[in-house]
């Protein structure tokens, strides 16, 4: 699984409308295809009167797993535009549904085509995109003199801090990835003259926001 991918934090809705057809949406991030036929079984028992209920999903870039329905609806109308819409925004484990609750109208297959594809857009628009990437909790331990360096360094470099613990010490916590680990251990050793103690816990997978600020962890770890 990649290092480092697009995705959503939470679960986003939307829902677009022609010619009396209801083309209802969803996102969720979903990490495996088990996960991804839960969603869909949840959504054919919950509206269970619509006509068709079209998804897409791709799950990790790197191994190119994917997959995609139409669900009655003409070949290539539905779930390849759903899934164009998920390779369009650049994002991985992630699965679009879409409900289509038939107006009388037929809307031919351009028709289709835009309807699912705006469908599918505005689940996405309606949550939060995502970077997540696997990192080391890390812990930077220092006397209140070097507070000031050791700040400087991590945002000039954005490093996004998660917490500063201030104690009779002061303590921050990051979240670093592998590939910066050694060039952080360097230039925080180097900046503060050795004063300073560095801890890298597990591996996880953290999540941070389009201005690289960090949200939150998931509780799977990685061992190092």
């Amino acid at each position: 699984m990649g290092n480092s991918i697009n995705t959503v934090l939470e679960t986003g809705t939307g829902e677009y409308e022609e010619k009396r057809s209801r083309f209802l949406s969803w996102i969720f991030q979903v990490n495996n295809e088990e996960q991804a036929q839960a969603y869909l079984a949840d959504l054919k028992k919950q509206y269970y009167d619509a006509r068709h209920h079209c998804y897409a999903y791709m799950i990790d870039y790197e191994l190119g797993l994917q997959k995609f329905s139409d669900d009655g609806e003409p070949s290539g109308t539905a779930g390849l535009p759903i899934l164009e819409v998920i390779k369009k925004r650049q994002l991985a484990n992630v699965q679009i549904v879409v409900v289509r609750y038939f107006g009388g109208i037929h809307l031919g297959a351009p028709g289709l085509v835009r309807a699912y594809g705006k469908a599918a857009s505005s689940a996405i628009e309606n949550t939060q995109v995502v970077t997540r990437r696997l990192c080391y909790k890390t812990y930077v331990t220092s006397d209140y003199p070097m507070h000031g360096k050791i700040r400087n360094f991590l945002d000039t470099n954005d490093f996004p801090i998660a917490d500063i613990h201030f104690t009779d010490i002061v303590k921050f916590e990051l979240y670093i990835e592998n590939d910066r680990a050694d060039f952080f251990n360097k230039q925080i050793t180097e900046i503060t003259g050795g004063k300073s103690q560095i801890d890298y816990n597990q591996k996880l997978f953290a999540y941070f926001n389009e201005k690289g600020d960090f949200l939150t962890v998931e509780n799977e770890y990685f061992p190092s």
